[in-house]
């Protein structure tokens, strides 16, 4: 595998898809906020979770890329579309169960079958997340396609 392609594309592609959920954000298309999110597993200051969670979410973005990459040399090709289908095929498993079993793990997230609490919690994504918008889903899966596909586009096959 071209580790120096890899890291250097997947942390490109995972700026890119922060930078279009944080863009969908602030344009009022969903409330997701995913770095916010994986940061509050780790602390309940709401503050250091938004930095704590950017830095986790930007080293899992190069695990995948990593998982990406042995695709590519496996099948011995890297493209736009191959990397758009697998983005797709991750967005899907994000949005139809990694987000909705959340609440059963995350200690400051809310379930849909818990009452209000005293102390702060983060809402539920609900069913295909969209507690956080009606649009948040496809919002979550275009912006993994994007991810997938400039990997696919930009890396270099092993020599």
């Amino acid at each position: 595998m071209n580790v120096s392609s890899i890291l250097l594309w997947g942390f490109a592609a995972t700026v890119l898809l922060t930078s279009l959920t944080v863009a969908a954000q602030s344009l009022g298309l969903t409330r997701v906020d995913i770095p916010f999110i994986i940061g509050t597993m780790f602390t309940p200051d709401r503050d250091r979770a938004k930095v704590i969670g950017l830095a986790v979410h930007l080293i899992n973005g190069w695990v995948f890329a990593i998982a990406y990459g042995l695709f590519f040399e496996d099948i011995g090709d890297a493209t736009w579309w191959y990397g758009g289908l697998l983005g797709g095929l991750q967005g899907m498993f994000i949005v139809a169960v990694l987000l909705p079993i959340l609440p059963g793990i995350h200690p400051r997230m809310v379930s849909d079958f818990r009452g209000p609490e005293p102390t702060r919690l983060l809402e539920p994504p609900g069913f295909f997340v969209t507690n956080y918008g009606r649009i948040t889903p496809l919002v979550l899966l275009v912006a993994h396609v994007l991810y997938g596909a400039t990997i696919g586009a930009f890396y270099s096959l092993s020599s």
